[in-house]
């Protein structure tokens, strides 16, 4: 009991951790888990691990093949969850450049990883292309944290993020379908028979997950599941459909469970928000436990078989030509610059689906007693722990050695999408300004899009803002909803993330009415609230602009804007092009002949 307690409690510590640190959690799990593992051998006087999840076969927190039946119930609950994340339009519309990396590339690195592991580890053939096929994956937990603190052009950032995203649950189903052929190669030794249980495998894997998906979107649908049970009760159809599955055909549980996420993920599902949440949930406490429980399974034993130069080699290999080749082959023809193609080739992170299947794949083929089965775990965790500790304490320095490292971060996230939002997010983005606006408004968000304006429904008091890498770029926030307390609550939660060039909100109408305004630095305007800009942008829905000769004349035209009720001034344009916001202009500003004043509302010059 008391280890138990010690390995949820440890999990935690290390997520805590990790967000502190802005590191992959994989990294503090896997490294806790080496601790009270097999490092803890040196330590203690008897040379027992502090925490043993199986010794001698029948000893231990799970003894004989419990350990392997926790394992896959954990990994079924996981892969559910990174198939829920699979979305058809998504796939379709991330370009060719991330179309190519999760099939090019994925086929680089199966081949290249395979074939290198057969000639420097001297494994058969089926090991071999089943540790490439576990290396496949970039998780978007590790990519992301990763990135997060690094200032990179959109577009490297949605490259990264989206191959993390898309390859995760399409190579979770690649690895269960080459375990799957290995396991009945194994007792059918490749026959006609051998092939017509994989495709027995695949049949019912595929059919049971697609049947599962649908049976539980026409609950949903048809109000048979009450609220209170939803998360509940499809926790309880996934772990139903992965035995089931496996009843019928043996080791067909993960690839139901993977296809059931996906088809679920891709319906109208208006719960679908609430189960991922859980499912997350969920998943952060299965990881923690589940990588420590890992870790610490591995034995000295297993560190030892890699103790050999051939495994810095097998490495090498993998991240310092495999990683390139895939990369440039899956850009050749795009719009990134060569030093863009470089820095993606360098971060390629293997992440938690990778170090659990492989775990998973290698206890049981352990147990089949399959040769060479026993470098399958340590091999998987030597490309994980290696990509992680690479990426995490390289990338920002590699990003700056590279040149792709983004020294102004002068993107502008505007949170709420009215008819005003829209108005001068369409100025700004004709003016070269990247403009991202947030809001939970289906109608503000159409609207938006109808407008050719990049948009993103998120709710701001969720996480899902700082958890996106594909902002990094952004350096100024403002926070024009009509509510003065969702204005506040959006500059103290995001300002240290997307404000680090300003944070503005809208001034409220009690402030406007009494004159006493906590920061007048935070003021976008000083002169008009949420409704009396609504009112003018209604009445004029254009952006004025009129050219400064002096700073006197600046100073004129701005008492003549701030004078008429339906004028507000907004932005100025210096002579190089540069559009900057008005109260982001500090004394030291120089103000010249040639500049350019922009205002919303009636036209006054």
């Amino acid at each position: 009991m008391l280890e138990f307690a010690a390995i949820i409690i440890l999990g935690v510590i290390a997520y805590w951790a990790a967000w502190k640190f802005k590191i992959p959690a994989i990294l503090p799990l896997i490294l806790i888990g080496l601790l009270v593992g097999p490092i803890s051998t040196f330590i203690t006087a008897d040379g027992k691990q502090w925490i043993q999840p199986v010794w001698n076969g029948t000893e231990g927190l799970f003894p004989g093949e419990r350990l392997f039946n926790f394992v896959s119930l954990a990994i079924s609950i996981i892969l559910f969850e990174g198939g829920l994340t699979l979305k058809r339009d998504e796939v379709l519309n991330v370009g060719p450049v991330i179309g190519k990396l999760i099939t090019l590339g994925s086929v680089v690195t199966f081949f290249g990883a395979g074939i290198a592991a057969h000639f420097i580890f001297h494994l058969s053939w089926d090991i071999s292309f089943l540790f490439s096929a576990l290396i496949i994956v970039t998780g978007p937990t590790v990519i992301g944290p990763i990135l997060r603190n690094i200032p990179l052009k959109k577009d490297v950032s949605a490259v990264l993020k989206w191959e993390g995203i898309l390859i995760d649950p399409i190579g979770a189903l690649v690895a269960v379908l080459v375990f799957e052929f290995i396991s009945i190669g194994h007792g059918y030794n490749y026959t006609k028979e051998a092939l017509v249980e994989f495709a027995k495998i695949v049949i019912i894997g595929i059919s049971l997950g697609f049947t599962a998906a649908y049976g539980l979107y026409y609950s949903l649908k048809l109000k048979l599941i009450p609220h209170y049970l939803l998360n509940v009760i499809t926790l309880a159809s996934v772990l139903f459909v992965f035995v089931l599955s496996d009843l019928f055909a043996h080791e067909s549980g993960l690839l139901a469970v993977v296809i059931m996420g996906m088809v679920l993920g891709n319906m109208k599902v208006a719960e679908l928000k609430e189960i991922l949440y859980f499912k997350e949930s969920l998943s952060i406490l299965l990881i923690s436990i589940l990588f420590i429980l890992l870790a610490a399974n591995i034995s000295i034993d297993d560190i030892m078989l890699l103790y050999r130069w051939e495994t810095l080699e097998l490495f090498a290999i993998v991240v310092f030509i495999l990683r390139p080749i895939g990369v440039f082959l899956s850009t050749s023809g795009s719009s990134l610059k060569f030093n863009e193609k470089i820095f993606i080739s360098w971060v390629g992170p293997r992440g938690i689906v990778a170090a659990g299947i492989a775990s998973l794949f290698g206890l049981k083929l352990e147990m089949q007693g399959e040769p060479g089965a026993e470098y399958i775990t340590p091999l998987v965790f030597m490309i994980v722990l290696g990509t992680v500790l690479l990426n995490a304490t390289t990338a920002r320095f590699f990003s700056k050695l590279v040149g792709v490292f983004l020294k102004n971060s002068d993107g502008i996230m505007i949170i709420g999408a009215s008819n005003f939002s829209r108005l001068i997010a369409s100025y700004l983005q004709k003016n070269g300004r990247r403009v991202v606006l947030i809001d939970n408004n289906v109608k503000h968000i159409e609207k938006a899009k109808a407008l050719g304006l990049e948009v993103f429904q998120a709710d701001i008091y969720a996480d899902e803002l700082l958890r996106n890498v594909e902002f990094n770029d952004i350096g100024y926030l403002l926070a024009l909803t009509g509510g003065g307390a969702v204005n506040e609550y959006a500059i103290e939660k995001f300002a240290p993330d997307f404000g680090e060039n300003g944070a503005f909100r809208i001034i409220t109408t009690e402030e406007l009415l009494s004159g006493e305004v906590k920061n007048k630095k935070q003021l976008f305007t000083h002169k008009d609230d949420f409704l009396n800009l609504g009112e003018i942008v209604r009445d004029f829905p254009l952006v004025n602009e009129v050219q400064v000769d002096s700073k006197e004349h600046y100073l004129k035209l701005m008492d003549e804007i701030n004078g008429e009720h339906q004028s507000s001034p907004m932005f100025l344009k210096d002579n190089k092009g540069v559009i900057h916001i008005i109260s982001s202009l500090d004394e030291n500003f120089k103000i010249e002949k040639g500049n350019t004043l922009s205002y919303v509302g009636k036209t006054i010059i």
